[in-house]
């Protein structure tokens, strides 16, 4: 099973960190040494991959339009799938990043008895994708009390409007369950679609995993295991971290030193794997280049003092050679001269 190996080794990494607390002094290379680690590796290497990214030349114009592009007056055009101009495409890619229009319109063909192939929309990997993503966002938002002194607004409208529900005591947040859904159905999706199981590689079970570590020992804190944490040592901690000044001042659950380590683990592997679209959809050509091919020559900053070659030049050059081949040309082959 491809996922196994993913699996053992989100096990093996709780294993490290439940034991490796235990060993006196270990408390701060797990709650200081490694957050700072992780950290430099998700910065370094998460600017290391965009940089590179922009750097990389685009020879050619390859928008992805599924539209009327931008042709004669009478025709109406689409402004969002082929783009013309710089606010087209900006429009597309807030659709694109905030709401994921492309998966929107995401079809499904079946091959049914006759043969008969159908194309029908598929909206639940919409669903549960945007469920998991603005899930993970508001987690991450609501962490930030952990690290600012005093607490923003936002954070604090973030917190109560994601336990407006108040469910259980302590508060169930809605984003802890709408974050486990989205896990179970992208990892579900692998396992019951035969063609995404076939493409499906250990690295892209891997991250699913360890997600859903990071919530299951954080819902475990919360929840189940309250009473061992002291949230005030955790703060502190926090603090310290961003403030450049950490200090361990109390004995801290063991469980909160695994779900620490998880995370630093999701920071450094982030900028490693296919995790890195969150930074590469801003730098997809097929994104982020108007469809204007038609009035606009693009440079090919390979070769930018590059002749065009049209083809009249293409047809003089091979003339001879078209015609033998029996190809159809424009201009005849001038008449042969008795010498």
């Amino acid at each position: 099973m491809k996922y196994a190996f993913p699996l053992a080794a989100v096990v093996a990494l709780v294993l490290i960190a439940l034991i490796g607390v235990q060993i006196p002094g270990m408390q701060y290379f797990f709650g200081v040494v490694i957050p700072y680690l992780a950290m430099a590796l998700f910065l370094g290497g998460f600017c290391y991959r965009i940089i590179s990214w922009a750097k990389s030349p685009v020879p050619f114009k390859i928008p992805t339009t599924c539209g009327q592009g931008y042709s004669l007056p009478w025709i109406k055009q689409d402004k969002l799938e082929a783009p013309v101009n710089t606010s087209q495409v900006v429009a597309r890619m807030f659709l694109e990043i905030f709401l994921f229009r492309s998966l929107w319109r995401n079809t499904k063909a079946t091959v049914y008895d006759g043969p008969k192939l159908t194309y029908e929309s598929s909206k639940w990997l919409w669903l549960f994708g945007i469920l998991f993503h603005y899930s993970f966002l508001l987690v991450v938002i609501r962490h930030m009390r952990l690290f600012l002194d005093p607490v923003p607004f936002l954070v604090s409208f973030v917190e109560v409007g994601d336990s407006l529900l108040q469910i259980g005591a302590p508060t169930m947040y809605m984003t802890d369950v709408t974050l486990v859904l989205g896990l179970l159905f992208l990892f579900g999706r692998r396992l019951v679609n035969p063609h995404v199981r076939y493409i499906s590689l250990a690295n892209d079970y891997f991250p699913l995993f360890l997600i859903f570590g990071v919530a299951t020992t954080g819902i475990l804190m919360r929840f189940y295991l309250r009473s061992d944490v002291d949230i005030n040592a955790i703060k502190q901690l926090a603090v310290g971290l961003v403030t450049l000044h950490p200090t361990i001042t109390a004995e801290i659950s063991a469980l909160f030193y695994a779900h620490l380590f998880l995370v630093c683990a999701l920071l450094a592997y982030f900028p490693f794997s296919k995790l890195m679209h969150m930074g590469g959809v801003f730098m997809s050509p097929t994104r982020n280049m108007a469809n204007d091919t038609r009035m606009k020559r693009h440079v090919n900053p390979w070769n930018p003092t590059i002749k065009p070659h049209s083809y009249a030049g293409y047809e003089d050059e091979f003339r001879a050679d078209m015609v033998e081949q029996g190809i159809p040309v424009e201009k005849e082959l001038p008449p042969k001269t008795d010498e």
